[in-house]
């Protein structure tokens, strides 16, 4: 089946890429977005949600998380049989959840999690999918040759795979911005020096390092617990408030208490 025309239900930053992408591949592309603004030569605006909607075979919802629900709501009664739904917004499953009830069997559901940034990469961002309109969005949006993934399960389970990468991933910028924000107050040098070793520790990761992280810190949790409550107490000596220092500290102080617990 040849994909032929799409709505955008959101024409921000990713939803604008994305439409550039699919008029460029010859696909008919429709749109609403309630900033009168944002426009994207050769698509077909809608004047408003419901009528946008109107003979897609894909409905991409690309807002924000806070309004996925109400989207749903205005459209759900013009949706029809075969129409996929597919939700882009990075929500809890929970809420992708939500939004699937809200649409009921009006249309094939597909929960996406686009895992990595939709700038420079558009249509053919990496993508999970999963959910009852999974394997329709993929057949349709395939031939654009983006790299998608169709997971066996429900609304949500796209949602929980990227958010707890999430959890890795941007925690990981957390620490690394609190750590030089720290060394920076030191001085140049000290930043400079900081900057460099959590570069050549990122280079010098495998596929053991995840293990070593992991057993390693239920293994020494008392001890780094101490050391992180070190550095708390060092961030706070330099006015800098130690939001993951605490936050490390705590999580290696719940590692220490359930091995306390076991036998």
């Amino acid at each position: 089946m040849e994909l032929q025309r799409v709505t955008l239900l959101g024409l921000g930053e990713a939803g604008s890429a994305m439409a550039r992408d699919l008029l460029d591949a010859g696909v008919q592309v429709h749109a609403y977005d309630p900033n009168p603004d944002r426009r994207v030569e050769g698509v077909v605006y809608g004047q408003d949600e419901a009528n946008a909607v109107q003979g897609a075979q894909i409905i991409f919802s690309v807002n924000w998380s806070r309004v996925s629900l109400d989207v749903a709501r205005r459209v759900g009664s013009t949706l029809q049989s075969g129409q996929v739904y597919a939700e882009l917004n990075t929500s809890s499953p929970d809420k992708k959840t939500a939004v699937a009830d809200v649409l009921g069997s009006a249309a094939l559901v597909a929960d996406v999690a686009l895992m990595s940034p939709v700038p420079g990469k558009g249509i053919r961002t990496p993508m999970l999918i999963s959910g009852p309109g999974a394997a329709r969005y993929a057949e349709l949006l395939g031939p654009l040759g983006g790299p998608l993934t169709v997971l066996d399960g429900p609304v949500g389970l796209a949602a929980s795979r990227k958010l707890a990468r999430s959890v890795f991933f941007k925690g990981l910028a957390a620490a690394v911005g609190e750590a030089l924000e720290a060394a920076a107050l030191m001085g140049p040098a000290a930043e400079a020096a900081l900057k460099d070793d959590i570069a050549q520790t990122l280079i010098e990761a495998d596929a053991k390092t995840v293990e070593r992280l992991q057993e390693g810190s239920r293994l020494h949790a008392v001890r780094r617990e101490e050391e992180m409550a070190a550095a708390a107490e060092m961030l706070r000596a330099l006015h800098l408030e130690p939001l993951m220092a605490e936050a490390t500290r705590a999580w290696l102080a719940r590692l220490a208490e359930e091995s306390a617990k076991r036998p």
